[in-house]
């Protein structure tokens, strides 16, 4: 069974209602590092390096907002996910949510926190236990947090979230290798509802999906945001999913944040090379447009996390490298010549010459 409200694709080019950006924000990140060591040894090891997968991420989440986060794969997305939730911790920095310290927490402490930060996984079919029913995956938190939901009360509430995410009531006892991926990541959004959390990080969740199954889990996550007043963290390679649920965007080079702003000063007003070249490859279905626009392509390989280059990580394939990038890492902010003017180009990039380029998103 599914929703009629879910079952259309959303329209080519429709980016959806903004919502505005007001109030304290719900989630505070500052400066957080992930390295991970690199050994040399079987029974003396010793650290030879470290692999820099996140290196100094700082943005803010707001209530009821979803901030998108774009980038290459092996950039840092999956691995800031993972230490929001506490899945991962942080080698350095601080998540501060609600004004806390929750990198500090551990216990009880950390466990009521995670009650309000839940994950939707990127993929439905390893997500889900083969073992456990469709109602022990998403009564299982009810576990973990008895206080939620008295014993007697949890079937219901099960199938109260299924009927929620669009799949049948009935389907309680059935298991996941009886239902198709779409159905399956519904599954995994209804278990990552069941404790009725503030924020959701959406680990790439639609990109094991077929593309008509990606309109549908998407207006369902849009429709969700209002019903529950959630607040997203959207994690995605796929620029044009991000632009239709996402109200500002940061893009990830590398394990450090290039660029950060609204879905209008990223896909339009683009100050940052390496978001220039994203804009560049994305698929124009228009040949004369296609024709019409610059692509660029970058020269090189991307650099490896355990040896990333000295000052801006993308001055060894970007064509306006100087030495001043070679010298000094780029600081995310608005470039200086930006400031005050209003135009759409005022917001952080992490640019010694950040400057919008003619022809990018042409189409």
């Amino acid at each position: 069974m599914q929703r009629d409200s879910d079952a259309a694709v959303a329209p080519a080019g429709d980016d959806g209602p903004a919502r505005a950006v007001t109030g304290e924000p719900v989630l505070q990140i500052r400066d957080l590092v992930k390295h991970y060591p690199l050994t040399r040894g079987i029974v003396f090891r010793k650290q030879i390096g470290a692999v820099k997968a996140v290196d100094g991420v700082s943005f803010d989440l707001h209530k009821g907002e979803t901030l998108g986060i774009v980038g290459e794969s092996g950039c840092g997305k999956s691995t800031v996910a993972k230490m929001l939730v506490g899945l991962e911790r942080p080698t350095s920095g601080q998540i501060r949510y609600q004004g806390e310290d929750i990198t500090r927490l551990s216990g009880r402490a950390l466990k009521a926190v995670r009650r309000n930060i839940q994950m939707v996984f990127q993929d439905p079919y390893t997500s889900l236990n083969p073992r456990m029913t469709v109602g022990d995956i998403i009564g299982e938190p009810y576990q973990i947090h008895p206080e939620v939901a008295p014993k007697g009360d949890r079937r219901k509430k099960v199938q109260d979230l299924l009927d929620v995410v669009g799949l049948n009531p009935e389907y309680i006892n059935r298991y996941p290798h009886q239902f198709s991926g779409g159905q399956r990541q519904r599954i995994g959004i209804a278990r990552g509802l069941a404790l009725r959390p503030e924020v959701i990080v959406a680990d790439e969740p639609v990109s094991a999906l077929d593309v008509s199954v990606q309109a549908q889990v998407v207006n369902l996550l849009e429709r969700l945001q209002d019903e529950f007043d959630l607040s997203y963290v959207f994690i995605a390679h796929d620029l044009s999913v991000v632009r239709h649920i996402s109200d500002r965007i940061a893009v990830m080079y590398l394990g450090r944040l290039a660029e950060i702003g609204t879905d209008e000063q990223i896909y339009e007003h683009a100050t940052h090379p390496y978001t220039q070249a994203l804009l560049s490859a994305v698929p124009v279905p228009d040949p004369e447009a296609r024709e019409r626009r610059g692509r660029i392509l970058l020269a090189g390989d991307l650099p490896s996390p355990a040896d990333p280059p000295s000052g801006c990580r993308f001055r060894t394939r970007c064509w306006k490298a100087q030495e001043v990038c070679a010298r000094k890492v780029p600081p995310i902010d608005v470039p200086e010549w930006f400031r005050g003017t209003g135009s759409p180009a005022e917001h952080a990039s992490a640019c010694h010459f950040a400057e919008e380029r003619a022809g990018v998103t042409d189409g």
